[in-house]
């Protein structure tokens, strides 16, 4: 063991006070006696990139969903799984540490114990590194009992590296091998999700005991997709952040001379920014994804703010608080291109001192054009993804100087009235990363860690855990599986007029739905946010008392519950069956076939308009 490891910390008494919190457990996982109903095969959201999947996945592709119900629930075809022989268990920390993190292992280690007390949960130490090199940490209640709802990865530590070479995949499977492990439990984001199923895949292939499963777990809330509503760890960051921002509102409010421009985490998508906005309600927010939506150039962003600034500076308003995603950079199109051809550069192998002497005429214009230390920012090594190194590039300091520059040119030109423009700009990133999890995300975490152990109880690899209608009561939570797999997308880039490159398949980060109910929230607020002084806070976050059971409102305005309605649907189909038999009259017959007509032809419809081709 190392030393800096699962160490017992020293805690404060509102962090013992936490330690004492019992997360409850939906009806579904209560008792030690749970029924696992399979549902139909999972199919790949885009039909499009079925075959792709397919092919890159033959053993963990076209799984069924599975379902866990209490004992007494009355289903047919639900398995009681009876057998729980005692088992070797790892868990490691992959990706960025989110808060709630640590009650994944607890209730993971809670349901173990429960089912067997001489099974065996073994923490990897630092992440892929350490499962890689084989150091472990035997997870018990005295390590676990001062991480207990408290933020942090600390317990285990972590890494943000991938397991993607062939080289580091055999050294998983063989760490698993060697250590006679029956599953290995990754926790983490798209990345390590992605990971995750590579590895399901090549040990099913190798014939190797060991069952993967995946817990969403990420603080940018960028994995959701039909089986999963949200993370853990972004309500926490989204209630700490707000109340962060709040307090710059009440400030701005106060002094009354001062914009503050403040660059939120959250990668690529601009979940953070958005729920934080709806939380918050600051002056303004500019997506990413609006952004590229509207190919609006750094020169239109510029002068959608300065605009915004002189219509309430016409208010007497001279003052604001303005949200920028920290993934804006690469929605914004000229940047973006940029970026790319700097990426190339590096891949090329040359030096960041002669990548802007071979950048292309375009781009070299463009790269002189900005500030210098915006320069610098851009031409940093990109991830180990290959992505930029977004929580570097100050994209916030960018915009402030583009906007006082034209506001004092209007000012001189007496097209603006107002106080000189002053910006103070902030970047919102690691002081929220170790926070101490809200109290929803100490529940969902938790329950997501029983949920993987039934995974493994059922013998299932290759899936990620799952519960959906979290906007419900903890009561109601439904508590699943499902084929990573079937949550995997294949994108395509084209590479001239008859060319098109095929990615290899992965599970993507998911952008905001500008056609879903939380935008559509937050735009029918904008214009009173912009030029009234609407601000709320919602406060500290609280364990007990008003406000503790608060979920993110980009989840409670969804009507998502996606497992819940494919069980309906399942049920609705299963009484056509019972009704529409041999003997049936003519006429229910004859109404049958004309509803799953209209039905069949609609759904066609409606399928071949997302993935472009013609109904059959």
């Amino acid at each position: 063991m190392d030393s800096d490891y699962g160490v017992p910390r020293e805690l404060s008494e509102v962090q013992k006070k936490r330690t004492l919190y019992q997360p409850d457990l939906p009806p579904c996982l209560q008792g030690t006696t749970v029924r696992v109903e399979y549902g139909d095969v999972a199919i790949a959201a885009d039909p499009a990139g079925a075959h792709v999947i397919s092919h890159a996945f033959p053993h963990t592709y076209g799984q069924p969903l599975a379902h866990f119900l209490r004992k007494a629930a009355n289903v047919a075809d639900a398995k009681v799984i009876s057998e729980h022989p005692a088992v070797r268990v790892g868990i490691v920390f992959c990706g960025r540490q989110s808060p709630g993190g640590h009650n994944v292992i607890w209730g993971l280690h809670d349901a173990i114990k429960a089912h067997n007390p001489s099974s065996k949960l073994i923490g990897f130490l630092g992440g892929s590194d350490g499962l890689l090199a084989q150091k472990t940490l035997e997870i018990t209640d005295e390590v676990l009992s001062s991480y207990k709802n408290q933020g942090g990865y600390d317990m285990l530590g972590r890494t943000k590296d991938q397991i993607r070479t062939t080289e580091q995949v055999n050294g998983a499977m063989a760490s698993c091998q060697a250590l006679k492990l029956d599953a290995l439990i990754i926790i983490g984001g798209v990345t390590s999700n992605t990971d995750a199923a590579q590895l399901a895949e090549t040990f099913a292939e190798a014939k190797c005991a060991t069952k993967v499963v995946g817990v969403p777990v990420t603080l940018n809330g960028d994995l959701k997709n039909q089986f999963v509503e949200t993370t853990v760890g972004f309500d926490t960051i989204c209630k700490v952040n707000s109340q962060l921002i709040s307090n710059m509102c009440t400030d701005a409010l106060s002094a009354e001379k001062y914009y503050y421009f403040i660059r939120m985490m959250g990668r690529k998508a601009s979940h953070v920014a958005l729920e934080c906005a709806l939380q918050s309600h600051p002056n303004m927010v500019i997506l990413g994804e609006e952004v590229a939506a509207s190919k609006l150039t750094i020169f239109d962003i510029t002068k959608q703010i300065c605009d915004a600034v002189q219509a309430r500076a016409e208010k007497d308003k001279n003052h604001g608080v303005i949200l920028i995603p920290e993934g804006l950079v690469e929605s914004i199109p000229e940047l973006y291109a940029l970026l790319q051809e700097i990426n190339g550069l590096h891949g090329k192998g040359v030096s960041i001192e002669n990548i802007s002497s071979q950048l292309s005429p375009w781009a070299s214009a463009l790269f002189e054009f900005l500030p210098q230390f915006i320069r610098q920012q851009l031409l940093l090594r990109p991830e180990s993804d290959d992505s930029a190194q977004l929580s570097q590039i100050e994209t916030e300091k960018l915009l402030a100087q583009l906007v006082e520059t034209e506001m004092n040119k209007r000012l001189k030109e007496g097209t603006y009235k107002g106080k000189k423009f002053n910006a103070i700009c902030h970047f919102f990133g690691y002081q929220a990363r170790g926070a101490m999890p809200s109290k929803f995300d100490c529940d969902y975490a938790y329950v997501l860690g029983h949920v993987s152990y039934h995974i493994l109880a059922a013998g299932l690899n290759g899936y990620m855990a799952t519960v959906t209608n979290l906007k419900s009561p903890l009561n109601k939570w439904r508590c699943g599986a499902a084929p990573i797999s079937s949550m995997m997308t294949v994108k395509r880039w084209s590479r001239g007029p008859s060319t098109t490159q095929i990615g290899k398949p992965a599970v993507h980060m998911a952008s905001v739905d500008l056609r879903g109910k939380a935008y559509e929230l937050l735009r029918q607020n904008s214009s009173s946010c912009l030029l009234e002084d609407i601000y709320r806070n919602p406060g500290p976050l609280q364990f007990e008392g008003p406000g503790s059971d608060s979920k993110p409102i980009s989840l409670c305005v969804e009507d998502q519950d996606y497992m819940g309605r494919i069980k309906k649907l399942q049920e609705y189909l299963e009484k056509v069956k019972s009704i529409v038999k041999p003997g049936c009259s003519q006429d229910v017959l004859k109404a049958a076939l004309s509803a799953m007509s209209s039905v069949t032809d609609t759904l066609a419809i409606m399928t071949s308009s997302s993935t472009g081709q013609a109904p059959l």
